[in-house]
């Protein structure tokens, strides 16, 4: 069957303007995402600073990114929370307000407790609950927490749970090794790994270089696609290159001082994290400036 996830997805970033979010920029932003060759959106995610903001908030910038979407596009949306309860919940609001699939972290606080059956069991009752997909969402460099291959096998059959993002250095191949058999899509969480992953048999990735360049990095899913290995590694070493130098290097604050590069609303993120310097910010300038991106738009 085809894939359900496919394609290039961005990790939307939340403009904020003296710390409130700027509903205006975040509509203007999305305006420009509509127009490129984008397959969708992670909304209210990492890179949307999620953890940094109210319900209220979450529900007004989810409501922004699905009202300027594109008629073919897709919004997976952030829906977490530390139970079971509240974590069906968010499935729940964010099926209310219009988002496709269901983006659903690992819970993490109680770690040490949070064993393959406790999390076998955590997401197939979501997936049950939930009235759209869900997805797991495998980022153990926030969480601490890892899918295990043992977790991700006992639950990818069911009818609910349509795919995994993965941010992790080197579990994409495992789990597509253990999901081999089923209806089922791999999504790599960076540009670092997305040609690699599509090579094992991904259907795409949400990475936050798209924010800034999102034509370019769809055009490496293209590339591997039809199968022009030689343009996609080409271009996989450019855009490699390109993210260590910005989100590799200052995670949120990087990626929305290369969105604002590139002519998009980046501004600083929401305290505690902190904007980064001109030093820093002259880095990551010099680093788009002279990556020659023209062959690939």
């Amino acid at each position: 069957m085809s894939p359900v996830l496919s394609g290039v997805y961005a990790p939307i970033g939340t403009p904020f303007v003296n710390q409130d979010v700027a509903y205006d920029q975040l509509a203007a932003n999305m305006e420009k995402y509509a127009a490129s060759k984008l397959s969708g959106y992670l909304a209210i995610g990492s890179n949307g600073e999620c953890v940094s903001l109210s319900e209220s908030e979450k529900s007004a910038v989810l409501k922004t990114i699905v009202a300027g979407k594109a008629p073919q596009q897709k919004v997976l949306a952030g829906a977490n929370g530390e139970s079971t309860r509240l974590t069906i919940e968010q499935c729940k609001k964010v099926a209310d307000l219009g988002a496709d699939f269901a983006s659903v972290l690992t819970p993490c606080y109680f770690k040490k407790q949070l064993n393959d059956e406790a999390m076998t069991r955590y997401y197939l009752d979501v997936a049950d609950a939930s009235p759209i997909p869900i997805t797991c969402y495998n980022a153990p460099g926030f969480t601490g927490m890892t899918v295990s291959t043992k977790t991700l096998k006992a639950i990818a059959a069911h009818d609910n749970i349509i795919g995994i993002k993965d941010t992790s250095p080197g579990n994409v191949g495992s789990y597509l090794r253990v999901t081999a058999d089923l209806d089922f899509d791999v999504f790599s969480g960076t540009v670092n790994t997305l040609f690699p992953a599509m090579m094992m048999g991904a259907t795409g990735g949400i990475v936050s270089l798209a924010n800034a360049i999102p034509d370019v990095c769809a055009k490496l899913y293209e590339l591997c696609v039809a199968d022009d290995l030689t343009g996609a590694r080409q271009l996989h070493l450019v855009l490699g290159r390109l993210n260590s130098a910005v989100s590799g290097s200052y995670g949120v604050a990087g990626v929305k001082y290369a969105s604002e590069v590139a002519g998009f609303y980046g501004g600083d993120p929401r305290l505690p994290l902190l904007p980064i310097s001109d030093a820093d910010k002259a880095s990551i300038k010099k680093a788009i400036e002279s990556t020659d991106l023209s062959a690939y738009r």
